[in-house]
C-alpha cells in the first residue's frame, strides 16, 4: 500500500483508494472523515474522550505537498483527545484507533481547517490527507500526584460542573481487581462523600464532570479506601479501585459571590463543624475540603465595623490552624508550615501555630528553625511542657547531626590524605 512518504499519493491516487478501501468513521456518515488501516494495533482498547494521546503523523494536501509532520520535529505530538484541541477529524480518527495502529485519514474541509484554512501552508477549503500512528494513550490526570485518572465513556451536556457543596445524583459501579463490589444510585454533597461511604477520588472528580457524563475513574489507594481498606466489601489495605460513574443530575451550591457576608459567616460556622467531625473520624482529606471552603469565602472579606472584622479573623484563624493540623497528620509538612504562617499573620504569638510549625519543621529535619519556634512557644507560655520536651529533642537531633557530619568529614579528609600519600609515593618511586 502507498504511504504519505510516497510522492505519488496525490488526488489522482488517494481518492480512488479511499473510495474502494476507506471506511466512513463519522457519526452521521457524511464521509467527512474516511479511514484506511495500514497496520493494526496490538491492543484492543481505544482512547476515550479526555485521554492524553501520543501520536506521530504526516499531513499532506491533495496535490501531494507535505504541510506538517511530527517526524520532522523528531518528537511525538501530544494532546487530549475529544476536547477540541485539534481539528475534528483527529478527535474522530484517533478515538477509532488502537495502540500501535497506523492509519490514513482523508478529511473534508469541514472536519479540517474549514473555509479559513491554516495560512500559509493550508489553503481555504482544503481536503487533507494524514498518516497517523497512535503510540500510546492514558487517562486524564485529575490530580497533580496522578492519584485519580479519568477516562470519559460518554461526554456530558453543556459546560456547567458541580461545585463544592453541590448536591449530585450519580450511578456508581465500583470494582477492585476486576470484581464488582458495589452498584448503586446515590445522592451526596460534593465534599461530603464520606457520609455515604463514597471514596474521596469519586468526590474530587465531581467538579470535573458534566451532567450526563459517564466516566471511568482509576483511583490510587490514597483516593480510595487507603490503608484501612473496606472489610465489608472484602477490599484489603492499599487497594487500587476502578469506578464507573454516571452524573445523572446536580444542583449547584451558592457561589461565594452569591452570598452576603452574614451568609458566609453563618455557613462558615456550619462548615467548620463538619470539618471537625471529619477530623475526629480521621478523615483528614474531607476535613481539609471543609476548612478550605471557609478560606475561599472569607479570606478576601474586610467586614463592616470592628465586630465583623473580628468575626472574620477568628474563623479564618481557626480554619488555618485546623488545616495545619490536618496536613501534619497527613505528613504534608510544607502545607502545615504555610497554614501556620497564615495564622501568625493574624496573631503573631499564636501558641498552637508556633508549636505546630515547630513540629512540622522538626519532622522536616529543619532543627534550628524548629528550635526557634519551640522557644517562642515558651515565651508565649512558659508552662508549656510539651514545648520544653521538643526543645530537648531539637537539641539532641542537632548534636546527632553535628556528630554525623564530623564523622563524614573526618572520613573524607582521611581518604584525601591517603590519596595524597599514594601520589607522593608514586612520585618518589
Amino acid at each position: 500500500m502507498a504511504t504519505l512518504e510516497d510522492e505519488s499519493l496525490t488526488s489522482q491516487s488517494c481518492i480512488p483508494l479511499f473510495a474502494s478501501e476507506g471506511i466512513d468513521i463519522t457519526a452521521n456518515k457524511d464521509k467527512g472523515v474516511c479511514k484506511i488501516v495500514k497496520s493494526h494495533g496490538t491492543e484492543g482498547d481505544r482512547p476515550m474522550i479526555g485521554d492524553k494521546v501520543y501520536v506521530h503523523y504526516t499531513g499532506k494536501l491533495l496535490n501531494g505537498k507535505k504541510f506538517d509532520s511530527s517526524y520532522d520535529r523528531k518528537e511525538p505530538f501530544v494532546f487530549n483527545v475529544g476536547k477540541g484541541q485539534v481539528i475534528k477529524a483527529w478527535d474522530i480518527g484517533v478515538c477509532s484507533m488502537q495502540k500501535g495502529e497506523v492509519c490514513l485519514l482523508l478529511c473534508k474541509p469541514e472536519y479540517g481547517y474549514g473555509s479559513a484554512g491554516s495560512p500559509p501552508k493550508v489553503p481555504p477549503n482544503s481536503t487533507l490527507l494524514f498518516e497517523v500512528e497512535l503510540l500510546s494513550f492514558r487517562g486524564e490526570e485529575l490530580t497533580e500526584d496522578g492519584g485519580i485518572l479519568r477516562r470519559i465513556k460518554v461526554k456530558g451536556e453543556g459546560y456547567n460542573n458541580p461545585n463544592e457543596g453541590a448536591t449530585v445524583h450519580v450511578h456508581l459501579e465500583g470494582r477492585c481487581d476486576g470484581c464488582l463490589f458495589e452498584k448503586r444510585d446515590v445522592t451526596f454533597v460534593v465534599g461530603e462523600s464520606e457520609d455515604k461511604s463514597i471514596p474521596l477520588g469519586v468526590d474530587r472528580a465531581m467538579e470535573k464532570m458534566q451532567k450526563g457524563e459517564c466516566c471511568l475513574l482509576y483511583l490510587k489507594p490514597k483516593y480510595g479506601y487507603g490503608k484501612e481498606g473496606k472489610p465489608e466489601y472484602n477490599i484489603g489495605p492499599n487497594a487500587e479501585l476502578l469506578y464507573e460513574v454516571t452524573l445523572k443530575d446536580f444542583q449547584k451550591a451558592k457561589e461565594s459571590w452569591e452570598m452576603d457576608l452574614n451568609d458566609k459567616l453563618d455557613q462558615a460556622v456550619l462548615v467548620k463543624q463538619k470539618g471537625t467531625h471529619y477530623f475526629k473520624a480521621g478523615r483528614y482529606h474531607h476535613a481539609i475540603i471543609q476548612y478550605q471552603r471557609i478560606i475561599s469565602w472569607l479570606e478576601m472579606e474586610c467586614g463592616v465595623g470592628k465586630e465583623q472584622q473580628q468575626a472574620i479573623q477568628a474563623i479564618l484563624l481557626v480554619a488555618h490552624l485546623n488545616l495545619a493540623l490536618c496536613y501534619l497528620r497527613l505528613r504534608e509538612y510544607s502545607q502545615t508550615v504555610e497554614n501556620c504562617n497564615k495564622v501568625m499573620e493574624l496573631d503573631s504569638e499564636n501558641e498552637k501555630a508556633l508549636y505546630r510549625r515547630g513540629e512540622a519543621r522538626l519532622l522536616q529535619n529543619e532543627f534550628s528553625l524548629a528550635l526557634v519556634d519551640f522557644q517562642q512557644v515558651l515565651q508565649v507560655n512558659p508552662s508549656n511542657r510539651a514545648a520544653r520536651c521538643q526543645i530537648a529533642a531539637c537539641q539532641r537531633k542537632m548534636r546527632e547531626h553535628h556528630e554525623r557530619d564530623k564523622k563524614i568529614y573526618a572520613n573524607m579528609f582521611q581518604r584525601f590524605a591517603e590519596h595524597d600519600a599514594k601520589v607522593s609515593l608514586s612520585m618518589v618511586s
